[in-house]
């Protein structure tokens, strides 16, 4: 299979593409490039339950994830498939992937069985593609119409916007997470940074509902950035976001929060545990509660203090941290489904990604809630450390 011209300049036509005529680019591109019959480019809705069409969105080739098809195939293994069918064409499906977050699935339908030189340009192509998606997000609509599957609320879109992402891989870790009810979430929140050796977590549960919910959250979140792009410590993360909290509202509205920070390199966590959501650890085919002091909400009182606690995580070690949506929802009087329903639901992840055990919990809670709506906002985030470093409890190597 001849290649008039490579990777490289499809990569100069995106960067020089408006940015909401990327998919667009992308098709002109491959079919110079590889005599492309059609692409199409599909993106992961809100609730990663399925794979939506952008060149044309009356496509059959979308759909729900929980199916069988070649798209959401190479969506959850995040692996090249190729799909042969008669006269020798061939349909390439590739990853649309940046740092771990996977925006979606990029579909090349060519005149002939690639050759391993083909397949290998196309992934390029495909790469080249989700970091100029992930780039035009902020100077076009498009993609993110294409990704809802229902109208967002104003707390939801609000919080949705705050995010960093929903996933990353970086080195010995990686991290995921998810929000429900994802077109109506309000409070419950996560955030992450990445520095050197260095990974952030915040997870908030947060209070109320609706629009009140969603200004606290992104309060309580630019509070911490502004620390921590400050450098400072989790402890100074803490106390800047709670002062900012009570001084605003005097004591009436404070945030339940998790700031967890890890060497990535050595597998050492501390943490500051402010009313937090709750941290379980699985290791092997055992899942459990990480102990942390529990302090006071973020914004309770004026000049809170807070101490960091440290823990070790062991190589191939999975933290969850669940908000009280998750952890406490009692559906029609059953008991809590943190009181066992969720130790089996993280237990079934053992062979998942973190990218799809994320789901899986989430899946299982909706389940437990026998498909009725969610009554609370419910946050799962998923950290693995892949590293071979450990250190012991006592933070000694």
């Amino acid at each position: 299979m001849s290649m008039p011209h490579g990777p490289g300049q499809v990569a100069r036509a995106l960067r020089a593409a408006p940015p909401d005529q990327l998919a667009e680019t992308a098709d002109r591109e491959l079919r110079a490039m590889l005599g492309a019959a059609r692409t199409e480019v599909f993106i992961a809705d809100y609730r990663f339950s399925g794979l939506w069409p952008v060149l044309d969105p009356s496509l059959p080739d979308g759909g729900s994830l929980t199916g069988q098809g070649m798209a959401q195939r190479c969506f959850s293994s995040q692996q090249p498939v190729l799909d042969t069918g008669e006269g020798g064409r061939c349909r390439a499906y590739l990853p649309l992937s940046v740092w771990g977050e996977r925006l979606g699935v990029l579909l090349v339908e060519l005149p002939e069985s690639p050759t391993a030189a083909a397949v290998a340009a196309v992934r390029d192509v495909a790469d080249e593609l989700a970091v100029a998606m992930r780039a035009a997000d902020r100077e076009t609509d498009r993609y993110r119409r294409a990704r809802r599957r229902e109208r967002l609320s104003m707390a939801a879109e609000m919080q949705w916007d705050l995010l960093p992402g929903r996933s990353v891989t970086h080195g010995d870790f990686v991290l995921a997470g998810q929000l429900e009810p994802a077109y109506t979430v309000g409070g419950d929140h996560f955030d992450w940074s990445v520095d050197g050796d260095r990974l952030t977590v915040t997870v908030l549960n947060g209070t109320g509902s609706g629009l009140a919910a969603s200004l606290l959250t992104a309060v309580t979140v630019n509070a911490v950035r502004n620390a921590r792009r400050s450098g400072g410590s989790l402890v100074e993360q803490a106390e800047l976001a709670s002062d900012t909290i009570f001084y605003q509202h005097r004591g009436g509205r404070h945030v339940a929060t998790l700031l967890l920070e890890l060497d990535t390199r050595r597998g050492l966590a501390r943490a500051v545990d402010a009313g937090s959501p709750h941290v379980l650890r699985l290791r092997g085919g055992t899942v459990s509660p990480i102990p942390l002091e529990q302090q006071l909400p973020l914004g309770m009182f004026a000049e809170t203090r807070y101490d960091v606690q440290e823990f070790a995580m062991a190589p191939g070690d999975r933290l969850f941290v669940v908000s009280d949506g998750v952890y406490a929802a009692e559906p029609d009087g059953r008991e809590p489904y943190g009181e066992g329903a969720m130790a089996r639901a993280m237990r079934s992840t053992r062979l998942q990604p973190a990218t799809e055990a994320v789901g899986t919990v989430m899946r299982e809670l909706h389940a437990y809630h026998a498909d009725a709506d969610l009554r609370d906002d419910a946050v799962v985030v998923c950290l693995d450390w892949r590293g071979s470093s450990p250190v012991d409890d006592a933070g000694g190597r």
